[in-house]
């Protein structure tokens, strides 16, 4: 006689296999995602958190998973990434079919587009074409910022539909193509380094100057200071999080850091040493999109004017 719960589960299996998921369900699940609550997911529906909570029980009894840990903020279930996954594909390709039909957006309503990038390309090169695509298009961009060596995590997800990644090897499921190189010189306001690099760029004084670190994953100003022989590990360093305040903090002589070259001006003096270039690279869903395709071909363009080669 067989188990009682293999057959159990046997059932559920078969049953989940007949399972269609409603659009407007999987939808649900990607707005409280994306909002990070049940309350503010129903502001943005315009219905009760009752009725979201409802359309999300309905979907995972329907699909016999758990979907999202009702913690604040909310967070994905590995069966929920997959089914917001599902629900930006087909909020995408239900725009291209607008298009095909040839309604405007002011017919359709406006669209959503998540993307990833890292915090150099925002402040430097990346908001121009978005801001291009958004008044021709009618898109709604959510950006996620995050370090190039990890953004493409957030394609995996099914957070976003495309990454500004240093990630040459593709994604499952995504296609990936070269951007540019992002190039950065160690830099610092000319005070600064009369202070502390009076007698030279020194590995005694790289040991006691500050530096400016972006956060606790970046790495470029420590694989500098061991390609100049001093471990990163005891220097004096400032944490500025965010791409702007960076540039500035160095300006302002806070520390020496690493600029990238689209945001260096007068009064910061070189420091020398082997400059590091980032490769990026762009990395999408492979999904025939036109509209998607249109982001790429406006991004690459941008990135082709303004990035090194």
């Amino acid at each position: 006689m067989p188990d009682i719960n293999t057959s159990e589960d046997c059932l559920r299996t078969i049953s989940i296999t007949n399972v269609r998921i409603d659009p407007e369900l999987a939808a649900t699940v990607a707005a409280v995602a994306d909002e990070g609550t049940l309350d503010a997911a129903s502001r943005r529906l315009r219905m009760t958190p009752s009725a979201v909570s409802q359309r999300l029980k309905t979907l995972e009894q329907q699909l016999g998973r758990i979907l999202v840990v009702r913690s604040k903020p909310v967070r994905l279930t590995e069966a929920g990434e997959t089914v917001v996954r599902l629900a930006r594909q087909m909020a995408l390709l239900e725009h291209d079919a607008w298009g095909g039909l040839g309604l405007d957006e002011g017919e359709t309503g406006r669209t959503r587009i998540p993307l990833a990038v890292n915090a150099d390309s925002m402040a430097t090169w990346f908001l121009p074409p978005l801001a291009r695509l958004s008044a021709g298009h009618g898109l709604d961009f959510d950006l996620h910022r995050d370090d190039q060596n990890f953004t493409a995590r957030l394609l995996e997800s099914g957070t976003v539909m495309a990454a500004v990644t240093s990630e040459s090897a593709p994604v499952t499921g995504c296609s990936v193509s070269p951007l540019g190189v992002l190039e950065y010189h160690a830099m610092a306001e000319r005070g600064f380094c009369e202070r502390w690099f009076a007698q030279g760029v020194t590995a005694q004084a790289l040991v006691a100057a500050p530096f400016v670190d972006f956060d606790r994953r970046d790495t470029l100003q420590h694989d500098w200071l061991e390609a100049k022989g001093v471990p990163h590990q005891d220097v004096p360093r400032h944490y500025v999080p965010a791409s702007a305040d960076y540039a500035l903090a160095v300006r302002l002589g806070l520390g020496w850091g690493m600029v990238p070259v689209l945001q260096q001006t007068e009064g910061l003096v070189p420091l020398g040493g082997p400059p590091l270039r980032v490769e990026l690279h762009w990395q999408q869903w492979n999904l025939r999109s036109p509209l998607l395709d249109t982001i790429a071909g406006e991004v690459a363009d941008e990135a082709m004017r303004v990035l090194s080669r």
